[in-house]
């Protein structure tokens, strides 16, 4: 990685190292997908990974380590220190805080920076430059029932600089039971007047804006896309509401016209999930859409209609639970799209069934050719 001008090396407090009962070192903690194990057997490693306290200089601690085995050449050190920040475990010491985030912010998110360095596997010098960067992001949300309201809620929390929400319904008693975003006092009134008084009293330090309308075509989903309320574009798109029946295909073609990433989630009673797509990476929502159903076997006869499979109701059974897992896992993913943290390739869609904990669901398809909208045969 590229050394800054003062570099004191520190292995993240997240990830410390500690040695095995063989000799190895784990370092990057024992979450799955992050730890790593390393062998040492002449024990240079050791001293290499528990004196990176951010007490030294890269010189200083290349000194440090030689001083207990002399055999080593100083290259051989700086090569494993770099291999160590290249795979996300150290920071910089030195680094201080980006002169975009005041003393207060960095107070209010004093505890989600270090979750962001514990998943962060990049080479970055301090943690506070993902935070930093979220507070760049200008994001659209699309939908502000209980799904959209919890990936609100998330997204103005965790610090996202500039919120744009639209929707077109007004609070209903029948929302209460998982619209958590609105109280009782809230009935009556428009859904985005009464989400954007209750956002920016959990978070003045961001902006949130709205827009009390329906998306009723692609050419309006595509007008909101181009006309972001404070001039910066957008840098992703929440899609929260699930009509039109037909707002998942054009949000999957505007986007990809605009070279704006976006995520889609939902639930289906039990069954909960979220879609993450960027255009150019990964399948889109259409190919992974057509991957889904060419895959799954619902044991039909030949033209029998599949209505009694996937029976559909006026609305569909959710509580609280649902919608907020719904929209929790939607936020999460709109943060890793903005941070990169953690590191995320696109084209794919997760979740879980609360009745079965232990059936997770992970789809993830290469794009297709015969795609209408990012296929070989694809206009645009």
């Amino acid at each position: 990685m590229a050394v800054e001008p003062l570099w004191k090396p520190r292995v993240k407090p997240e990830h410390a190292a500690y040695r095995t009962v063989d000799g190895n070192i784990r370092i990057g903690s024992v979450v799955f997908g992050i730890g790593a194990e390393i062998k040492d057997p002449d024990g240079w490693l050791w001293t290499l990974t528990s004196g990176a306290d951010g007490s030294r200089t890269v010189d200083a601690l290349v000194r440090h380590v030689l001083s207990g085995h002399p055999q080593l050449r100083p290259a051989h050190v700086r090569d494993a220190l770099d291999q160590l920040a290249d795979a996300g475990f150290l920071e910089n010491a030195a680094a201080g805080r980006p002169p975009t985030l005041s003393p207060r912010e960095a107070e209010r998110y004093s505890r989600g920076v270090p979750l962001l360095r514990w998943m962060d596997l990049s080479p970055r010098a301090s943690a506070w430059e993902a935070q930093a960067r979220l507070k760049e992001a200008t994001v659209l949300l699309i939908g502000l029932g209980g799904v959209g309201g919890v990936a609100a809620q998330a997204l103005v929390a965790s610090g996202v600089g500039h919120l744009h929400c639209v929707d077109s319904d007004v609070v209903a008693l029948s929302n209460l039971n998982r619209q958590v975003l609105y109280r009782e006092s809230d009935l009556g009134a428009g859904k985005v007047p009464a989400a954007l008084a209750h956002l920016r009293a959990l978070n003045s330090d961001v902006t949130v804006t709205g827009a009390e309308t329906r998306v009723s075509s692609a050419d309006e989903l595509a007008h909101l896309l181009a006309d972001p309320p404070a001039g910066a574009p957008y840098d992703a798109l929440l899609l929260c509401a699930d009509q039109p029946p037909d707002i998942r295909r054009w949000a999957n073609a505007v986007c990809r016209a605009r070279g704006v990433p976006w995520v889609d989630g939902g639930y289906r009673g039990p069954l909960i999930t979220a879609g993450v797509y960027s255009p150019g990476r990964g399948a889109c929502w259409e190919c992974l859409r057509a991957g889904e159903f060419d895959r799954r076997d619902l044991r039909l006869a030949p033209g029998q209609d599949e209505s009694p499979a996937s029976p559909r109701m006026p609305w569909n059974p959710v509580n609280a639970v649902t919608a907020g897992v719904a929209g929790s896992l939607m936020a999460h993913a709109a943060l890793a799209l903005l941070t990169g943290i953690p590191p995320t390739e696109p084209g794919f869609r997760f979740g879980l069934n609360l009745m079965a904990l232990d059936d997770v669901t992970y789809s993830r398809f290469p794009p297709r050719a015969d795609c209408p909208v990012c296929g070989t045969g694809a206009a645009g």
